[in-house]
């Protein structure tokens, strides 16, 4: 699955960081340290071409350095859930449907999988989705008030696999904390992974966010809410685990 990425900061850049920086997630990105998401742009068929251009003028938001108010954007005051790099959006479709009562900000730079889920949204006639082609860093950093999500998913992130491009992970501790900032208290982030050193990793780092406490000892069972892809249908069959981690915002 594709996904935006918070860049990696040089080695001794959070020795530098006073205690007042490192306790304030909207300082932790400068304009230059956020764009280090690969973009395999693949091909658009005719149809994810279409849906993209009749749909994105109608539930397509466009960036823009300022609050945003999804009132008015969505017709309604309910909770708001944010996806971040969410693929062809499958997914997204499918928990927009079965949730009618929230709704989702869903974002992802790669066109196909936005002209797809354009398409899922126009079939299926949902009306709580709205989708951004941009950077998920920016957007959470420059558009989404503190304290305002009901929740965050982050569906099988590109693993990284190999050590040297842990850095590219976008579980990172300072893109952790700018999350848990954005969420309202008792709102939740919830990622999921295949691959079980991910796993792991993704454990520690939200486990060491302190806005963050674990809804689960470890790893969570999957909620009910989020369902199996064939991909993963596929990788059960066939003996590969799945990860399912859900944190809440501390009360404050």
């Amino acid at each position: 699955m594709s996904e935006t990425t918070p860049a990696s900061t040089e080695p001794d850049k959070r020795d530098r960081f006073s205690d007042e920086r490192i306790h304030d997630p909207e300082q932790r990105f400068s304009s230059r340290s956020i764009r280090s998401f690969v973009l395999r742009q693949g091909r658009m068929t005719v149809a994810q071409q279409r849906y993209l251009d009749e749909m994105m003028p109608l539930i397509g938001l466009p960036y823009r350095i300022a609050p945003l108010d999804l009132d008015p954007v969505f017709g309604r005051s309910a909770p708001r859930i944010v996806e971040i790099g969410f693929g062809m959006g499958e997914t997204t479709a499918r928990i927009a449907a079965a949730v009618p009562g929230s709704d989702f900000v869903a974002i992802e730079v790669h066109g196909p999988g936005v002209g797809n889920l354009c398409k899922l949204v126009a079939e299926a006639h949902l009306e709580n989705v709205r989708i951004m082609q941009h950077d998920a860093v920016e957007v959470l950093r420059d558009m989404i008030p503190a304290g305002t999500l009901a929740g965050v998913h982050v569906f099988f992130p590109d693993p990284w696999h190999k050590k040297r491009h842990h850095k590219r992970r976008i579980i990172q501790p300072d893109f952790v904390a700018l999350i848990a900032s954005r969420l309202a208290p008792g709102g939740y982030l919830h990622c999921a992974t295949d691959w079980e050193e991910y796993a792991h990793w993704m454990l520690e780092v939200l486990t060491a966010e302190p806005m963050l406490e674990n809804t689960a000892d470890g790893f969570a069972p999957r909620p009910d809410y989020r369902p199996l892809t064939k991909f993963e249908n596929r990788g059960l069959r066939l003996g590969h685990g799945v990860w399912d981690l859900v944190f809440r915002r501390r009360p404050q």
